[in-house]
């Protein structure tokens, strides 16, 4: 990773916080994007922007044109932002399903858009986090396992059209140990979650040139579950 630049949304969350950190000791610089504001500790940084719309196909265009101006290229976009909602049809309703589109789909396939002229030029990498439960949904689950779905379709189909000018995977990761999880599951065996580190380790793989040879693929990232 030393002296790409990779772009990461969701930067100011508790995977993106980690991804960023790992990217950075191994040589990168990190682009943070992400819709809540930018924190103190990152308020001053050029390559941290923080209130950005990723579900608005401009703001996402415009914050990837920022990057590449202020960078110089991007090599690599691992696409973290998202959101999740565990909620029930018969408790629910389209406004659900609407929700998790935006979070999780519109987010990716906007922010792919954006960067892929940039990465094009790098010959980069796309890495979408997708979700091991949207292979099967559970009860609850249907529209955050259908938004999720569509970073998986959306993840094949790009990795198709862009093949030999830029990489796209996708990490599937179950449970993740996070302390947002903790408290929505105190009950649960937090031994058996995917540790951030685990899964940052994977992205940061994919998003490299040791992945050279891997697009197009679907990666269970599913720690002991």
């Amino acid at each position: 990773m030393q002296g790409k630049v990779v772009v990461v949304t969701g930067a100011f969350g508790a995977l993106g916080r980690v991804v960023v950190k790992l990217a950075e000791a191994r040589g990168a610089r990190a682009a943070q994007i992400d819709y809540a504001p930018a924190p103190a500790e990152f308020a001053a940084a050029p390559l941290a922007f923080g209130g950005v719309d990723l579900a608005d196909a401009a703001a996402a265009a415009e914050a990837m044109r920022q990057v590449r101006e202020r960078a110089g290229r991007i090599d690599a976009l691992l696409n973290i932002a998202g959101g999740f909602t565990w909620r029930t049809l018969e408790d629910g309703g389209a406004d659900v399903w609407e929700r998790m589109y935006r979070l999780n789909t519109a987010t990716a396939v906007n922010a792919c858009k954006a960067a892929a002229p940039y990465l094009i030029e790098s010959k980069g990498a796309i890495v979408n986090v997708g979700a091991n439960g949207a292979l099967k949904a559970a009860a609850g689950m249907g529209a955050y396992a259908a938004s999720k779905s569509g970073v998986h379709r959306l993840t094949e189909s790009l990795a198709e059209e862009l093949k030999g000018r830029v990489r796209v995977n996708a990490v599937l990761p179950s449970i993740i140990d996070t302390a947002a999880n903790r408290a929505d599951m105190p009950k649960a065996d937090f031994s058996a979650w995917v540790q951030p580190e685990e899964l940052a380790e994977v992205m940061l793989f994919l998003a490299s040139d040791d992945a050279s040879a891997v697009t197009g693929a679907l990666l269970p990232v599913t720690g002991r579950v």
